[in-house]
């Protein structure tokens, strides 16, 4: 069984393709299918099926491009109440990929529609398990209240993980090999490991799911604490569900225009300090200058779909990357245009007098943008005002105005996002971002 991982890093996304005798089938595809057509030419493979575990909510798949240029056919549950033409693919359903068969056991708890793969050859066995298992943890059930053909609460989706996680791993092998489709830095769960992948019988041994506790202990456990919920994932559930647009010709439509300006939403990936020298009024600074930064997650959270804005980028040839970037979570329909900047019309941001602020912190009104359960660990100010950059648009006019404000979070990354949302939310008021200063009041 010849099964190959695909990461993709900012999103903590794992595919995979399986080849047995030139057939593959494609588990969970990211948006871009290119790699896994160069890995069937590689192998000599054909790509037969492509199958979905669920309707992913943080990325958009690309099983309908899949379907349209290979003919592949796709499979997933009819509980899913897909619009794309597929096979059903549900508790018994196997399909034969030469000496692998794969089989769907029905594994609901992180959506009512979830499927994990079962892939044997011989004595192998592995688990494609999607959301469902992931390795250290199981799949939040509090996704799909409001989108998704199933509808459920997320009591009722946590009391299918208990029955789940109790009987539907039952006959499977300790040594089966536990294929999840997230790992550490996923919000669809949230105390993933690192690791990649592990055994049934690791899990069943080290994984709080599976040990022994009574139904209302699992489900407590489960919806404590759960990580915030991204503007975009009902979003991607519903494309999921329909299937995305192609993505180059989706990419190749969108106007780019150098050296130029523009009004209204803007979205300035730029590094934080080539933005703070000068950047368009209105713009957001959601960085995007490392392969690895988590880029999709927070333009998902803080833009809403539909919601249309100019992208600012750094270089004309960066512009298909970023597309690309975007399109991982279907936010390239919103692209009005990619331009760079000129030099009229731009706007600096002041630079924080760390030392007056060190000396004086009741001076200034501190923002305090980290998750909710980053601040429950503790803050690093005592009184610093609660406002997490996902609800940060929304909540901003709440804010004191009395004071300069400083906007902090636990790195820098996010703060500033933060501190560029209050410049256009608070106009006239001295805003400043504290950055990576923050490590100096770290504990």
């Amino acid at each position: 069984m010849n099964i190959k991982q695909f990461e993709y890093k900012p999103l903590a996304h794992y595919s995979y393709a399986i080849v047995s005798d030139g057939k593959m089938a494609v588990i969970d595809p990211e948006r871009n299918p290119e790699q896994y057509y160069a890995f069937a030419k590689a192998n000599n493979a054909k790509i037969v099926a492509v199958i979905q575990t669920h309707p992913h909510a943080d990325f958009v798949s690309s099983h309908l491009e899949i379907h349209k240029e290979t003919g592949a056919t796709i499979y997933n549950s009819e509980k899913l109440g897909a619009d794309y033409p597929h096979h059903a693919f549900d508790d018994g359903d196997t399909i034969a990929l030469d000496e692998v068969t794969l089989k769907a056991i029905n594994t609901p708890g992180h959506s009512p529609d979830s499927i994990t793969i079962v892939a044997k050859e011989g004595d192998k066995t592995a688990l494609f398990t999607g959301d469902t298992l992931f390795i250290g943890d199981v799949g939040r059930p509090d996704l799909r209240e409001k989108v998704g053909n199933m509808k459920a609460k997320r009591e009722e989706l946590a009391e299918m993980m208990y029955d789940t996680v109790t009987t539907k791993f039952t006959d499977l092998p300790d040594d089966s090999i536990v294929y999840p489709a997230h790992g550490a830095g996923s919000l669809c769960g949230k105390n993933l490991s690192e690791a990649a992948s592990s055994t049934l019988g690791d899990e069943r041994m080290g994984n709080w799911a599976f040990k022994k506790q009574s139904k209302e202990k699992f489900m407590n456990t489960l919806l404590d604490g759960q990580p915030f919920i991204p503007s975009y994932f009902g979003f991607n559930v519903d494309i999921n569900k329909t299937g995305a647009k192609n993505l180059e010709a989706s990419i190749d439509k969108i106007p780019f225009i150098e050296n130029t300006t523009a009004t209204g939403l803007i979205v300035d990936i730029r590094d934080e300090a080539d933005f703070k020298k000068g950047h368009l009024k209105g713009s957001i600074n959601i960085q995007a200058v490392s392969d690895t930064a988590k880029f999709e997650t927070w333009i998902g959270s803080i833009i809403t779909p539909n919601e249309k804005f100019t992208l600012v980028i750094d270089h004309k040839e960066n512009k298909d990357k970023l597309l690309n970037r975007l399109a991982k979570i279907g936010y390239e329909s919103q692209v009005r245009q990619v331009i760079t900047l000129s030099d009229e019309n731009l706007v600096k941001t002041p630079q924080l007098d760390l030392e007056d602020f060190k000396k004086h912190p009741d001076n200034y009104t501190i923002v305090d943008i980290r998750n909710h359960s980053e601040i429950n660990d503790g803050k690093f100010f005592e009184k610093a005002l609660t406002h997490p950059l996902n609800e940060l648009r929304e909540t901003a006019k709440t804010i004191p105005t009395n004071k300069p404000i400083v906007v902090h979070c636990a790195g820098g990354y996010r703060s500033a996002a933060g501190s560029s949302i209050l410049e256009n939310e608070l106009n006239g008021i001295e805003i400043y971002d504290l950055s990576d200063a923050i490590e100096q009041f770290k504990n």
